[in-house]
C-alpha cells in the first residue's frame, strides 16, 4: 500500500484489485470473517436505501477518519455523537500490527458520547465515496454502519449522516480492555503501515486541534510514550 511522505493512506489505494490482494493476506492469516466483494457493495447498497438520492451525506470520524479521510469531501466541521464513545476495542493483526506484535484499533462503542470530524460528502460524490469507504472500512463484519444523528456546532445536522460502530458479536472485539493492556498492546504493535502509537499520537493531535487537551485518550499517550520511550 502507498503512503504519503508524511504516512498517511493515499486515496488511489482504495482500487478492487488491490482490497482482493489484502483479503488473500488475511486469508494467509486464518480470518475467516471477510466479506466479498459483492456481500460488501450489497451491504453498502442497502445501506444506502435511506438515502434519497439528492442529499449530501456527513460521514463522522473519531479516529484515522478525522487525521486521515482520503475521500473527496465538500465540508469538514468539528462534531459530537451522543450514545457512543470512542475506546481501543478492535483486535489488529495487519497494517500497523501483526499476528506476533498485535495491536488495537479505536471503534465507537455504545454508551457516552464523542467528538471528532465530520466530512460532507456531496449528493453527486455518494456513490464513489461511501464505496472507497466501504473499501476501507468494512472488510470484515467487524464494523458495522449506522446512521446517527450528528451535531455541528450545537446543532444537528439536516442531512443524513452515518458513522462505524463496532459489531460487538465480531471475534475482533476486544471488549473493554484494561488500559495498561492497551497501553502495553499499542507501545510494541508495528506492521506495513507503520506503528500502532503513530495512530494513537495522530489523534490525539487531532484532539488537541479541536480543543479537548485531557481525557482519556491524552492519559493513554502518555502510557504508551513513556513504555515505548519517546
Amino acid at each position: 500500500m502507498k503512503l504519503s511522505p508524511d504516512g498517511l493512506i493515499l486515496r488511489e489505494n482504495f482500487t478492487h484489485d488491490r482490497m482482493e490482494t489484502l483479503r488473500r493476506e488475511l486469508r494467509e492469516r486464518g480470518d475467516t470473517t471477510l466479506l466479498s466483494r459483492e456481500e460488501q457493495e450489497a451491504g453498502r447498497q442497502a445501506f444506502l436505501r435511506r438515502w434519497d438520492g439528492r442529499s449530501d451525506i456527513w460521514v463522522f470520524g473519531y479516529g484515522s477518519l478525522m487525521w486521515n479521510p482520503a475521500i473527496h469531501v465538500a465540508e469538514t466541521q468539528a462534531a459530537k455523537v451522543h450514545g457512543l464513545h470512542r475506546a481501543f476495542c478492535m483486535k489488529l493483526v495487519l497494517g500497523r500490527a501483526t499476528p506476533e506484535r498485535p495491536g488495537l484499533m479505536l471503534a465507537l462503542d455504545h454508551g457516552g458520547s464523542c467528538r471528532g470530524m465530520a466530512h460532507r460528502i456531496a449528493a453527486e460524490h455518494v456513490e464513489s465515496e461511501t464505496e472507497i469507504l466501504w473499501m476501507r472500512e468494512m472488510i470484515t463484519g467487524s464494523y458495522r454502519p449506522a446512521w446517527i444523528s450528528l451535531k455541528v456546532e450545537g446543532e444537528e445536522v439536516a442531512q443524513p449522516a452515518f458513522t462505524f460502530v463496532i459489531n460487538r458479536a465480531h471475534k475482533r472485539y476486544a471488549g473493554k480492555l484494561k488500559p495498561e493492556t492497551i497501553a502495553k498492546r499499542i507501545a510494541r504493535a508495528e506492521g506495513q503501515l507503520g506503528t500502532n502509537r503513530a495512530y494513537l499520537y495522530r489523534t490525539v493531535e487531532r484532539l488537541d486541534a479541536l480543543g479537548i487537551g485531557d481525557g482519556p485518550m491524552h492519559q493513554l499517550c502518555a502510557r504508551v510514550k513513556t513504555l515505548a520511550g519517546d
